[in-house]
């Protein structure tokens, strides 16, 4: 394939993460194999996957002549709409292992052309999975559906990408839910505004996607999630569309909002959205502080965390998450810490913040926070620097180097939760305990769990924890793939156990099916069941996600061998 598309777009991996021109430098293979070497012998590496090396079932069903200029069946559609990009999602592309391909995938242009599609599948008994940015990687957008169902049907919003309306009075847009991060800032950066919403995948993942999976953004402390972006929704679903008023606030019952931000795709398909916007901030501040041991440091981040001043980064790196992404001395737990406005400088904020750090024996750069604090404008990649840099450039990267492990059959993965304050030491030791207990179980290998908190709240922190295992020495992806699944069961009993959330922003999706059902209390889940039921009458929408309308318990990727569909 090559670097390019005939529109002029970089090519993307339709079989991993990325565009096709954004591969690991030599350096980053260095630090990747030097990685691999600490689980033993790896495997060796797979050739990268063509459109050739899979094999598709026929598609089931017949497509009425009315809907044929919108929907496709070619092998490249159907390929790249199989999964997200989640571990067990590139661990099967890399395996060329599609047995549960969507049969159609539709490319709706106008609402109209989702309520055709939505009743034609709710007559035909077709199970229909929205598809944004396809970045999932909790199985949210596979059509792994189980059995009962006539044929799968992706439903791609490519085409709703448009920003409709700008208020800059009220400082909100109408936008539609089908646009890309960059293009959604690109459309609004002539106003002077911004969402400032940019979650890991801000490249590849749309507005609709963030909304339906209630994703997390840039913001550590106050505005972490598209919910409080949020100021109404617009969602065709089967039973016809639902609206919400456009206000600042309501007291009116429950929010009808807030059924449908999280919804993931199992009540209807989310078209548009009116979004609270920002101006484009012109201040910033910013430090990264060292500490000597992870627990006085997140002392010092529940102090930032209950005093107010909201900063826009606080993001705590334990000692081993440091030496994992290179940051720092590698090997002292790091605070990056930032503070940015559009209205004021922020000399005051960072002082004080500073000064409950110094409280807690952090340490930092006196002169890298001074030049942090000079204009925007005047600051070229200023605040992308040092610590706070490493940490922002392995980030990103992060996602390239799953790729690569993946080819040669190891474990690379992630999971996150939230706990309160005074919970957290116990969960945090509680939960690596438990969780590389559970990886030298099942590999025959030791590994060690990396920690960052990705949000702090004034009653708790987001811990985000990483892992690497030995999937398999031979490198079978196939053994990889059955381990990585037990682990996973292991990482959900862990989190819930130790009282914290199954999911803090990665969704439900089908991997966290078993946590949430232990989480959410019966009574309402049937609740929720009873919603998708008033909308969804034939249970079409996204089945298995979130609950199965058949009552059946898929589990983790239920499907990782033909034929185990709703097993």
């Amino acid at each position: 394939m090559s670097g390019s598309t005939l529109s002029g777009k970089p090519a993307r991996r339709f079989w991993g993460w990325g565009y096709l021109r954004d591969g690991l430098t030599d350096d980053e293979l260095r630090g990747v194999h030097k990685l691999l070497a600490t689980l033993g012998p790896a495997g060796p590496a797979l050739p990268e996957p063509q459109l050739a090396d899979y094999v598709l079932t026929p598609s089931r069903g017949k497509l009425p002549e009315s809907l044929s200029a919108l929907v496709s069946s070619t092998a490249y559609d159907r390929i790249t709409h199989c999964y997200g990009k989640g571990f067990a999602d590139v661990a099967r592309m890399w395996m060329r292992h599609v047995p549960h391909a969507p049969d159609w995938v539709a490319f709706p242009r106008t609402e109209a052309d989702i309520t055709d599609v939505l009743d034609w599948a709710s007559r035909s008994n077709v199970a229909v999975v929205p598809f944004g940015g396809g970045t999932s990687v909790v199985g949210g957008v596979e059509a792994a559906v189980g059995d009962g169902y006539a044929a799968t049907l992706s439903l791609d919003l490519e085409h709703f990408n448009q920003v409709l309306e700008v208020d800059t009075t009220s400082r909100a847009a109408l936008i539609q839910a089908g646009v890309l991060g960059p293009d959604l800032e690109t459309k609004l950066r002539p106003h002077g505004l911004t969402l400032r919403h940019f979650p890991q995948s801000f490249e590849f993942s749309t507005l609709g996607g963030w909304i339906a999976t209630r994703a997390g953004g840039h913001y550590a402390t106050q505005y972490t999630h598209i919910d409080d972006f949020v100021e109404s929704t617009r969602m065709v679903t089967p039973a016809g569309v639902v609206e919400t008023r456009r206000l600042p606030g309501s007291g009116a019952g429950p929010a009808p909002d807030r059924l449908i931000i999280g919804s993931e795709g199992t009540m209807g398909v989310i078209t548009q959205a009116w979004m609270r916007l920002q101006s484009r901030p012109t201040f910033r501040a910013s430090a990264s502080v060292a500490f000597d041991d992870v627990l006085t440091a997140a002392a010092c981040v529940r102090a930032l965390s209950q005093s107010g001043l909201q900063p826009s980064n606080c993001r705590l790196l334990d000692a081993r998450e440091v030496a994992f992404a290179g940051v720092g001395d590698r090997r002292s737990p790091t605070l990056v810490l930032g503070f940015e406005s559009a209205d004021h400088p922020l000399q005051a904020w960072i002082a004080r913040a500073l000064e409950l750090v110094a409280d807690h024996g952090g340490r930092w750069d006196r002169q890298a926070v001074a030049e942090s604090m000079r204009p925007v404008g005047e600051q070229p990649a200023a605040h992308r620097s040092g610590a706070a840099g490493d940490w922002r450039n392995a980030f990103i990267r992060m996602p390239y180097w799953r790729d690569e492990t993946t080819r040669r059959g190891a474990i690379f993965d992630t999971f996150e939760s939230a706990i309160t304050w005074d919970r957290f030491e116990s969960f945090y030791d509680g939960v690596r305990r438990d969780v590389e207990s559970a990886i030298e179980r099942i590999t025959g290998h030791a590994s060690t769990l990396s920690c960052r908190f990705t949000h702090v709240y004034p009653d708790g922190p987001a811990p985000y924890f990483t892992f690497m295992a030995c999937g398999s020495s031979s490198g079978d992806i196939a053994s990889a793939l059955a381990r990585w699944r037990d682990i996973k069961l292991a990482c959900n009993e862990a989190v819930v156990g130790h009282g914290g959330t199954s999911t803090h922003h990665h969704a439900v999706g089908r991997d966290h099916r078993n946590a949430y059902e232990m989480e959410v209390p019966p009574l309402m889940r049937q609740a929720f069941a009873g919603a998708k039921a008033a909308l969804d009458p034939r249970g079409v929408m996204n089945p298995g996600v979130l609950f199965d309308p058949l009552g059946r318990s898929v589990g983790i990727r239920g499907v990782l061998e033909p034929g185990s569909a709703g097993r």
